[in-house]
């Protein structure tokens, strides 16, 4: 499937992986102590909501936001959880000009992350589309603990790991538009294991057939994980005529105490953004801690 992150800004896969990205983010922070965070697929540092997004073969693809960030965006009384995810939603939204109530613009991972960041924290953005990575130079050339780099995120994990800090969040998150995307995850992830192996790494996948999922873990179990963390949402049931029924995110190394607050999240996140009965979330570790 293609999962180019413009065709998609602010549905429920967006919701989650931004919520628990923001959950990361914040157990990273628990220690003084700087870290560098490095998208692999980094995408736009943002996407207006308003324009019409037109498909290469000429079609006009429906907005998926309403379905996501739009069942949150005017709820008066949202749980705490979601307090970091709506605050930075709001920023970027008026940063561009929006008017207070009005949802006109999400941002991406790359604007979520840099919104977090200290002083001493340190972000890399990978993107191998020309434009994109146009788009994220305009937007982050003035930040100065954040680099632009147009290079495929696999070879990222070889060129940019291990970081000086010695602390690292590594978000991979591609757009499986290869058929051959699971594959180059685990062998992604077999060399930045390799080079790094305490990194905390957080993959992105989507749910489509339940069966290409759990192959997928099973063949990650050959690499010799670390302790892995899995969190699956599904807005439909395994039945449903629904393509993509969820998506999941892996987490190798979890930081302490994400797991507790990852469950906390996930009753909340599948009430707002279920769509047909059968909905239901997964928590469970792949590999434990030992």
């Amino acid at each position: 499937m293609n999962y180019r992150h413009l065709y998609h800004a602010g549905n429920f896969a967006d919701v989650f992986k931004h919520v628990l990205l923001l959950q990361l983010m914040r157990a990273m922070q628990r220690k003084e102590k700087g870290f560098f965070y490095l998208d692999t697929h980094a995408g736009r540092g943002g996407y207006d909501l308003s324009t019409t997004t037109i498909l290469p073969d000429g079609r006009e693809r429906p907005p998926e936001w309403p379905e996501g960030i739009g069942r949150i965006w005017g709820e008066n009384n949202p749980p705490a959880l979601f307090a970091d995810y709506l605050s930075a939603v709001r920023a970027y939204n008026t940063r561009l000009g929006a008017p207070e109530l009005a949802l006109n613009f999400y941002p991406g991972s790359p604007w979520i992350a840099q919104a977090q960041l200290r002083m001493q924290d340190r972000a890399a953005l990978c993107e191998l589309r020309e434009d994109d990575a146009e788009a994220l130079d305009l937007d982050f050339s003035n930040q100065p603990n954040v680099s632009v780099n147009l290079m495929d995120g696999y070879t990222a994990l070889r060129a940019m790991l291990p970081p000086r800090e010695k602390r690292a969040l590594v978000l991979i998150d591609p757009p499986f538009e290869s058929a051959t995307e699971f594959a180059d995850i685990l062998s992604g992830l077999r060399e930045a294991l390799k080079r790094f192996p305490s990194g905390v790494y957080a993959v992105w996948y989507p749910l489509t057939e339940r069966a290409r999922s759990e192959w997928f873990q099973q063949d990650l179990l050959a690499l010799g994980l670390p302790p892995t963390l899995v969190a699956e949402l599904q807005i439909v049931g395994d039945a449903s005529e629904v393509r993509m029924k969820g998506c999941g995110l892996l987490i190798l190394n979890p930081p302490w105490q994400i797991e507790t607050e990852i469950r906390a999240a996930m009753p909340a996140l599948v009430a707002r953004l279920k769509l047909e009965a059968g909905a239901m979330t997964r928590v469970r570790w792949l590999v434990p801690e030992k």
